[in-house]
Parts: structure tokens; C-alpha cells; sequence
């Protein structure tokens, strides 16, 4: 059994109906935590609403291959479209940490290679895993962030 974290973020549409629905895709009857919601800057400099982030646990047996799978059907299944980078969209996930697996491949890079950089993804993951982000880190990352609560309060 292996710890992962990804990244979940929404911007169009029910972000709470998104990110709730891309749960059980993504936990596959593995056990789970949540981060709160996080409303976010966009980032990127495409004009556009606001994200709601939040970061996932999962206790798993499942390789990263499997998690990446699961990560794009639930994008699928939120009618994600993929026309401009970094782009509005339904539902993007994000595999940040698979164990301590580390790999560069095109389909997958391990931890995520722009994790540390970004608020979005800091501040959640310090939530669930402190130790994995020191508050020096935190204050080094780009974007404003403001705490929304937990996705069960959300709507």
C-alpha cells in the first residue's frame, strides 16, 4: 500500500457537482481523504473565472499508470475539452505524488514538475500532508488562495 496526492480543479460550470463527481472515478474503493476547497487565481494568463482546488489522498495499490487512467475518465466524464492551455475547464486532475515514484516519461512525470511553484496546490497538500510542505515552501509559491471550506459545505 502506497500514499498518492492529486490535484483537483474546476472552473466551469457546478465546480462542487465536478469535483464531487469525480470522487468515486478517482478513489476506486480505496480509501481517501479531502483538503477544504480553495478558491484560486487562474494561472497560465488566460482570461478566465476562478478555480476551486482542492487536493485528494488516496491510499492505494494501484500503479501510477492506473491512477492516470482513472484521473482522465473523470475528466472525460466532467465533458472536459482540452482546446486552449491552461484553458477554462469542467474538471482537471492532476497526479502530484505516487509514493515516493519518481519518473519523466511523456505521459508522466513524478512528482508533479510544477507542484512546488503553485499556491493552488501547496496549500491543500499542507492540509493533508504537512510534512511534505514546509512554510518556507509555502510562502515561495505563486497565487492568492482563500479557503472555501469543505467540499461537503459547498454548492
Amino acid at each position: 500500500m502506497r500514499v498518492a496526492y492529486l490535484s483537483l480543479g474546476t472552473n466551469l460550470g457546478d465546480r462542487a457537482a465536478h469535483l464531487r463527481g469525480a470522487l468515486s472515478t478517482l478513489a476506486a474503493g480505496d480509501a481517501y481523504r479531502l483538503s477544504n476547497v480553495y478558491e484560486t487565481e487562474p494561472v497560465g494568463g488566460v482570461a478566465q473565472d476562478d478555480f476551486w482546488n482542492m487536493v485528494m489522498e488516496i491510499a492505494t495499490e494501484a500503479s501510477a499508470e492506473e491512477l492516470l487512467a482513472r484521473a482522465r475518465r473523470a475528466e472525460e466524464d466532467a465533458r472536459r475539452t482540452r482546446e486552449v492551455r491552461w484553458g477554462p475547464r469542467t474538471l482537471d486532475v492532476d497526479l502530484l505524488l505516487v509514493g515516493g515514484e519518481v519518473r519523466a516519461d511523456p505521459e508522466l512525470t513524478l512528482p508533479h514538475p510544477r507542484m512546488f511553484e503553485r499556491a493552488f496546490v501547496l496549500r491543500p497538500l499542507r492540509e493533508l500532508a504537512p510534512e511534505l510542505v514546509s512554510e518556507e515552501r509555502l510562502a515561495r509559491a505563486v497565487g492568492q488562495v482563500v479557503e472555501l471550506g469543505t467540499l461537503s459545505s459547498l454548492r
